[in-house]
């Protein structure tokens, strides 16, 4: 993409094109969505558990299962999403409610996540103050590790090896901020002392960090608890498979919204909050599953000019947004697992240039060219 900063609308100008009604809230339609979602998945957990042995012989249905309950929780995952922005009900504490309960759940710490993910949407598409899914320059350790992977093993070891990066790397950002941008350093969303650097979480949010990682730990007591009661398998089976897809789908849909081998990163005066929206990409998801999770991965784009846009309204608002600015909206109509493959064979890390216009912006480098290590940097 060649940009101009002088290009971008202001955010008042984009703000006005979005029709008002859909920045109202209606809670209960959102709590409709949030005992859908909460319906779904737990007919088929009790469903799954009730009928169906846990025994070798019948390994095939619970992968299936593994597969279909585990996109429908990252629907019920995605009620937290939407309570964390605000986005919920004019009832705070029924929003507060709703989202810690969902995220623990899925043993996400909330209000951490809450925060974190307002850093993210603050800084979107920032080279140095962004959060998360923030790409590696051509030398940095992590980086120049997978151009040697690629280099020596070829693109189909260092493809796959990368897809099963993203499908798992949802644990090592909250963890230690895999992925998290370089002003923020090892973080932790449980723990936001000691060692880990407090820049992301500031000590007004520490009591709120704690209380959501041992609310998560308490579900992870729950979990063996239950374990002890029948088995591992039983809780691996159950809850262990639809829990690593719906980290899959997390990892997967939130790289797809930010990566793809022409949408350049920006730093300084030429990053601005409606700019970096607006390299936000929308992705044709199939009907089903954007269905289940509340159009997320169609809508982002307008998702990050006004998170405050519930899901419900999200399609109109975005067709709106289409309209008014089609210069600058991006979507892909590549199918998803096409483009998935695309990124994660090609978007390896970046490289600074000047584009025709004489703006300075990070581009994806060619993955094919070898790279010399400049430091150690993983995260």
């Amino acid at each position: 993409l060649v940009l101009n900063k002088n290009d971008s609308p202001t955010m008042a100008e984009v703000a006005a094109a979005i029709p008002a009604h859909c920045k109202v809230l209606d809670t209960k339609k959102s709590m409709a969505y949030f005992f859908m979602s909460t319906g779904i998945v737990l007919a088929m957990g009790l469903a799954a558990n009730a009928f169906v042995p846990v025994k070798a012989a019948f390994l095939p249905f619970w992968l299936a299962y593994a597969a279909v309950c585990g996109t429908a929780a990252f629907g019920f995952w995605l009620m937290g999403h939407e309570c964390g922005h605000f986005a919920f009900s004019n009832n705070l504490a029924l929003q507060d409610a709703v989202g810690f309960f969902s995220h623990t759940m899925c043993l996400t710490p909330y209000f951490s996540w809450q925060r974190s993910h307002a850093v993210h949407h603050s800084k979107v598409n920032h080279m140095y103050e962004g959060e998360s899914h923030v790409p590696k320059e051509t030398g940095d350790g992590y980086a120049h590790y997978m151009r040697e992977l690629r280099f020596y093993c070829g693109k189909l070891v260092h493809g796959l090896f990368s897809m099963w990066v993203v499908s798992t790397g949802w644990v090592l950002y909250l963890m230690f901020g895999a992925s998290g941008g370089p002003a923020y350093g090892l973080t932790n969303h449980f723990w936001p002392k000691g060692v880990f650097k407090t820049k992301l979480f500031p000590k007004k949010w520490h009591a709120k960090v704690i209380a959501s990682g041992a609310a998560v730990i308490g579900v992870v007591a729950a979990l063996a608890y239950w374990a002890k009661c029948t088995s591992f398998a039983t809780v691996a089976a159950v809850y262990g498979g639809p829990w690593a897809i719906m980290n899959a789908w997390l990892g997967i849909v939130t790289l797809l919204h930010h990566t793809d081998v022409d949408v350049p990163h920006l730093e300084g005066e030429e990053w601005n909050y409606i700019r970096g929206a607006f390299l936000t990409i929308d992705r044709p998801y199939y009907k089903i599953v954007d269905w289940v999770q509340h159009h997320i991965g169609s809508t982002h784009v307008l998702h990050h000019i006004n998170p405050r846009v519930p899901h419900y309204h999200a399609q109109e608002a975005t067709e709106a947004i289409k309209k008014a600015f089609p210069d600058l909206y991006l979507h892909d109509p590549t199918p998803v697992h096409v483009a998935l493959w695309r990124v994660v064979t090609n978007c390896i890390s970046v490289k600074k240039v000047t584009n025709p216009t004489g703006s300075r912006q990070w581009v994806y480098d060619d993955p094919t060219l070898p790279s010399v290590k400049k430091n150690n940097r993983v995260f």
